[in-house]
């Protein structure tokens, strides 16, 4: 794994809708991996390998959660809503970057315990109960900062034991998949278009768009999926745990894989040995769900790797999953002319 590539990209600050920073980051990798490189207007960056076969497109969204503020206090205290979806628990205590006139550090407060009331120690926390102090006079505060400036978390990719853990790894990690993948794939029957997205935490928006413009006859996106063997998590039962390889997702709150897709990741899998397992659940959702319903309808499905604390600042993976991970979609992309397609659309 390259730890180096991989850190440069959780690291940045890339809220939905500013993305640049993560883009600057991506467009080099695939102008130096594919034939030609793209910006649409919402920002999605496509790299394009040429081919006379069906349209292949892998997506992986490059924005992060994050915080808007809506307004300065009289102190010089930031208010926020949230852009994605946070648990407002793991928000206390963060230090944190806005992005106002200038780039400045702060953290995440609320009111100490020893000055609530009894009824308020139990009271379940919401975004909007916090406020992002940057330990200046609410004068300059508002020189600086006004509304709609966005806050994105301060967290350096660092081991931890077996894992890595850093913010934003959702999706960070997948964009990363995506660009060691096609790095390590050999030819492939189709046309290859590698996009990295953006929106996607705040319903699918870039990969909608994305999709719009290609037109892709099979998609596959790659993003995390809830390791179900963090602290509160069954010890048994049907799962998706760190180590275990990628996941390969059968069904969400937002799509259903395409049966034929799942079978040949599988077999794909099974013929490599590459270590893997299947997420299956009711809940969340990745850029499939945009992906498949493009144009005239895609064969599409998911790879995911599972990850710890996700939406936190502490979100872990397992290096040994996002290696399969690269390994599987590699596989993919040249063995994608194994899908049956319909008619026409070979």
């Amino acid at each position: 794994m390259d730890r180096t590539l991989l850190a440069a990209l959780a690291e940045a600050h890339g809220p939905s809708g500013r993305e640049e920073r993560v883009r600057a980051i991506v467009a080099p990798e695939l102008e130096a991996l594919c034939d030609r490189v793209e910006v649409d207007p919402l920002g999605n960056l496509s790299g394009i390998r040429d081919g006379d076969g069906p349209r292949l497109m892998l997506a992986a969204h490059m924005d992060e959660i994050s915080l808007m503020v809506t307004h300065v206090e009289e102190r010089g205290f930031l208010r926020v809503i949230p852009v994605g979806g946070w648990d407002a628990r793991t928000l206390v205590g963060q230090r944190v970057r806005v992005h106002g006139r200038e780039e400045l550090e702060g953290v995440v407060g609320m009111t100490p315990v020893h000055l609530l009331d009894e009824k308020d120690r139990g009271k379940k926390i919401e975004v909007t109960d916090l406020a992002i102090d940057l330990g200046l006079p609410g004068e300059r505060v508002r020189e600086l900062v006004r509304p709609g400036d966005s806050a994105t978390r301060i967290r350096a990719l660092r081991p931890l034991g077996d894992l890595v853990t850093c913010k934003a790894l959702d999706d960070r990690v997948g964009v990363y998949v995506l660009i060691e993948a096609l790095r390590a794939a050999g030819r492939s029957p189709a046309q290859v278009i590698a996009t990295a997205t953006v929106q996607e935490e705040v319903g699918l928006r870039g990969a909608r768009v994305a999709a719009a413009r290609m037109r892709p006859h099979v998609a596959l996106a790659i993003d995390t999926c809830p390791a179900d063997d963090g602290p509160g998590t069954p010890a048994d039962g049907p799962s998706t745990r760190l180590g275990r390889g990628a996941a390969i997702r059968v069904m969400d709150a937002s799509a259903i894989g395409a049966p034929a897709m799942v079978d040949l990741l599988t077999r794909i899998a099974d013929e490599a040995a590459i270590p893997h397992q299947f997420h299956v659940a009711n809940r969340g959702g990745t850029d499939t769900g945009s992906l498949q319903l493009s144009g005239d309808g895609a064969v599409a499905g998911c790879v995911s790797i599972p990850t710890r604390y996700v939406h936190s600042s502490v979100e872990a993976c397992h290096p040994d999953d996002i290696d399969a991970a690269v390994r599987l979609v590699a596989a993919f992309i040249e063995r994608v002319g194994e899908l049956p397609l319909a008619p026409g659309r070979g």
